[in-house]
């Protein structure tokens, strides 16, 4: 049986934000000018991270919460690129080992950004890799594994986003967030939860790789065949057993896109307000321009902006990015 995951509460979301002080930064939230008519759509830009992506939050306080006597022989994850890259990040700053265990088709802008940072790359079939994310270790990897998805600290670094945007829009209905393994959106909402608001948690998935439609589909979590394209971080074969109670009390609602529509996201955000984000940071805005939600005043979480330079140029270019 998976461990059972609850809610984090105000008490430990507070503890990640005076962890973070210092490292994360609190995102600007702006108005979205291409938004649909009749709907007010404020983007939380978690592109501006100095990693480019919001896994600062989650990898910083998972890393930070434990003992650092345990984190002396280094330490690793599993990722398609934006947790290697916290984690890289964080152990540059703590002058230990890192190790970013990637998927062989991790984007190269990410493979990249690790290298600069100094991380060991340990690239895995995605079969192979997507058994370590699901078993949260490797066999024969050193260091202490950090996970940033089914880790309470890690969910609660996730929370942080959650409270600055409840204390930057006051008056929003609505939370639209990319789900990759669920820690981001779970986060988001046990903030809307510990500070008492009502706004509405809605998960955005791609129409041809959507893993939590596919569970609340069959009422558990289902093996799916997915292809997310240009898109790394979300889409993956099944929501984690661990994560499905969680997902299933705390996110309200899950709207599903087209690839395209994530690519006519990727062109706007960059034309209308000079932002350049990755396919999963464009997923939320592609939700929000879709119009299928009842609410009027909605944010949308741009998770990340680490994007290749030829994919931004398919997108400006009206092509598909491949």
């Amino acid at each position: 049986m998976p461990n059972i995951l609850e809610p984090v509460d105000a008490a430990a979301i507070e503890e990640a934000r005076r962890r973070l002080a210092g490292l994360s930064r609190a995102t600007p939230l702006i108005p979205f000018d291409a938004a649909p008519e009749n709907k007010k759509v404020t983007l939380k830009l978690e592109c501006l991270q100095p990693i480019g992506c919001f896994k600062i939050r989650p990898i910083g306080n998972a890393v930070l919460a434990k003992e650092r006597s345990s984190l002396a022989r280094g330490i690793y994850t599993t990722s398609s690129g934006n947790s290697a890259l916290g984690l890289a990040w964080m152990a540059r700053r703590l002058g230990i080992e890192a190790t970013a265990v990637v998927p062989e088709n991790a984007p190269p802008v990410k493979l990249e950004g690790l290298r600069r940072l100094g991380a060991r790359i340990d690239m895995r079939p995605m079969a192979e890799w997507w058994r370590a994310i699901e078993t949260g270790s490797l066999e024969g990897q050193a260091g202490s594994y950090i996970d940033a998805v089914r880790d309470p600290a890690a969910i609660a670094g996730d929370a942080t986003i959650g409270v600055e945007i409840l204390l930057q829009f006051p008056e929003v209905e609505a939370i639209l967030v990319p789900f990759g393994g669920g820690g981001l959106a779970c986060g988001i909402a046990c903030a809307v939860r510990a500070l008492s608001h009502r706004v509405k948690i809605i998960a955005c998935e791609l129409e041809r790789a959507a893993p939590l439609s596919a569970a609340r589909a069959a009422g558990t979590p289902v093996s799916i065949n997915y292809d997310a394209g240009f898109v790394s971080g979300v889409g993956f074969g099944r929501v984690l057993p661990e994560m499905w109670p969680l997902t299933e009390e705390l996110i309200d609602e899950v709207i599903t896109v087209p690839l395209a529509e994530v690519a006519r996201a990727i062109k706007l955000l960059a034309e209308s307000s000079h932002i350049v984000a990755e396919g999963a940071g464009a997923l939320p805005v592609a939700a929000a321009l879709s119009g299928r939600y009842a609410e009027r005043n909605v944010c949308a979480v741009v998770s990340g902006g680490n994007l290749d330079n030829a994919l931004l140029a398919a997108a400006l270019e009206d092509r598909l990015p491949v």
